[in-house]
């Protein structure tokens, strides 16, 4: 069966991960995986990933999660925009997670960016999921 939405599906391995305190995750890999995950990498969220081929072309992301104290570093990860419900933001009106303690993940014209980055590019999109 066709999975409808790949960016929730790895960010529900990520929190399961993240739940049973397993040091990493894989899912398929993809272009928009790999952006999400390198906004993620450049925020301290997670240790870092790398991608794995195989001998049938497909690919795969190993996601090394990260852990503070024994505390996960993710506390909260949810998909914001949906395949059923998109949400597009101006530069205005971008949210904040946790009085900017967390952060959104954006795809705008200038790439996949955190909510920081597009405030100072000065452009919206669309708001692909948030982390705190």
């Amino acid at each position: 069966m066709a999975m409808s939405d790949p960016l929730g599906d790895m960010l529900t391995r990520i929190r399961n991960g993240v739940a049973r305190r397993k040091s990493s995750v894989s899912t398929p890999a993809s272009k928009l995986r790999a952006r999400v995950l390198d906004v993620l990498e450049a925020e301290g969220y997670i240790r870092g990933y790398t991608e794995v081929a195989f001998d049938n072309g497909k690919a795969e992301l190993n996601i090394e999660l990260k852990y503070h104290e024994g505390a996960p570093v993710i506390r909260e990860i949810a998909r914001v925009s949906k395949p059923g419900r998109r949400v597009y933001v101006s530069v205005k009106s971008i949210p904040q997670v946790a009085n900017g303690l967390g952060i959104m993940i954006l795809s705008t014209p200038k790439g996949v960016v955190a909510d920081h980055v597009a405030r100072e590019h000065n452009v919206g999109g669309e708001v692909l999921c948030s982390i705190f």
